[in-house]
């Protein structure tokens, strides 16, 4: 029984040690030290990857403007002429979504003789975005200038979602495989020694080769033969490593 009694008294002098020590001169200080290391030597190199393809998707801006002394005359040839021009591209196989209106307008026309002004008529425009694949885009415009469409323009050369991510990957590659030749040849002419990679980043455009060509047509002699020759896809890498 003694020797539990000698333990309990020990701990029990200790705490009101404590407690008068407490009291007496306030907490007893306590300190932790805590060390935050963040290595900030980083290498970074740049890497270009270019891929090049023949576009296999057109777009193209097709108008009908009519003119007539009544709005309603207008909108008539007009519509008319749009509608038409619809319905032969859905013969050629061109989905409705990819056929939109972008524009349709009013305007009065104007005689201003004798410091009058006097409308003498309107002319009505509507004008349709449509894609195409390179394989009908010639019919399209052909299919349009013969059913009443009389401007032609914005036409732009391009690659479907699948083509593109295709060029896309290729470009990156030759990109990242620039940009670690790069790494490696610097880090080895100035004795660096590289770390894992800690950072990527990617920018990219892509160069497309529109056809200036916007213009009313009166006639049609001959069939139309474009060309969409090459468009490419450029993607900027830039890797960065950790150093020692």
């Amino acid at each position: 029984m003694q020797s539990i009694k000698t333990p309990l008294l020990t701990i029990l002098f200790i705490f009101l040690g404590f407690f008068l020590y407490t009291k007496l001169f306030g907490p007893i200080p306590f300190s932790v030290n805590s060390i935050t290391t963040t290595k900030a030597n980083l290498f970074s190199v740049a890497g270009i990857g270019k891929a090049t393809g023949i576009p296999d998707t057109a777009q193209i801006s097709i108008g009908v403007t009519k003119t007539a002394s009544t709005v309603a005359d207008a909108q008539n040839q007009t519509n008319t002429a749009a509608n038409k021009i619809t319905e032969n591209f859905k013969q050629l196989g061109i989905p409705e979504k990819n056929i939109k209106t972008t524009n349709y307008s009013v305007n009065p026309n104007y005689d201003f003789n004798r410091g009058e002004q006097n409308v003498i008529g309107y002319t009505v425009t509507q004008t349709l975005e449509v894609k195409s694949s390179i394989d009908t885009f010639n019919k399209v415009i052909d299919a349009a200038t013969a059913n009443g469409a009389n401007l032609v323009g914005g036409v732009n050369f391009t690659f479907n979602e699948k083509t593109k991510k295709e060029l896309e990957n290729k470009a990156r590659v030759d990109a990242v495989e620039m940009a670690k030749e790069k790494a490696e040849s610097l880090a080895k002419a100035t004795g660096i020694k590289l770390g894992r990679i800690v950072d990527v980043q990617e920018s990219g455009n892509f160069e497309p080769k529109p056809l200036m060509m916007m213009e009313t047509l009166e006639t049609k002699s001959a069939d139309t033969q474009i060309q969409p020759g090459e468009n490419s896809i450029t993607i900027n890498i830039i890797l960065s490593y950790e150093t020692f």
